[in-house]
């Protein structure tokens, strides 16, 4: 989560009303981001040292999206200055809008250009359509599975 910036500059505003309701919840991820950052990863494989900074990024992004989208919990205003002071992911909220990508752990996963064919992650291949209950983890983001269908 950034850093709340200082209110005396005329470029950032003050975060509108209802910020403060959820500003708890917010700062729990935050100090969770710290600590995946944080953990020594002396002994694990460089992509998977990775896989905690995007999961917990991905929790806080579907926190304001059901905070939004679902629950009606927050203003549009709030909405927006969350999306813009970087405390989600607006991509990633965009894509779960649309159908087929509801339950999408990650953009990585979805970009084409980074698979050997050209395709998407394996975690977005539907449970039902892999061989003998196989157990798949996707190399970018640590996902066991992703797809709407599942």
């Amino acid at each position: 989560m950034p850093p709340i910036r200082s209110l005396g500059s005329s470029r950032n505003k003050k975060p509108p009303a209802g910020f403060e309701d959820i500003r708890d919840d917010l700062e729990i991820f935050n100090i969770k981001m710290k600590d995946a950052q944080n953990t020594p990863t002396n002994n694990i494989p460089k992509h998977q040292a990775q896989w905690p900074i995007f999961q917990i990024a991905h929790q806080r992004s579907r926190y304001v999206y059901e905070l939004y989208y679902e629950k009606e919990a927050i203003s549009k205003q709030l909405y927006d200055w969350l999306l813009k002071n970087g405390y989600a992911d607006a991509m990633l909220i965009a894509k779960w809008k649309k159908q087929g990508y509801e339950k999408l752990c990650c953009l990585r996963c979805i970009q084409t250009k980074e698979t050997n064919f050209q395709s998407t992650c394996v975690c977005r291949v539907p449970k039902a359509q892999l061989k003998d209950e196989q157990d798949v983890q996707c190399v970018s983001c640590g996902c066991r599975g992703c797809a709407s269908s599942d």
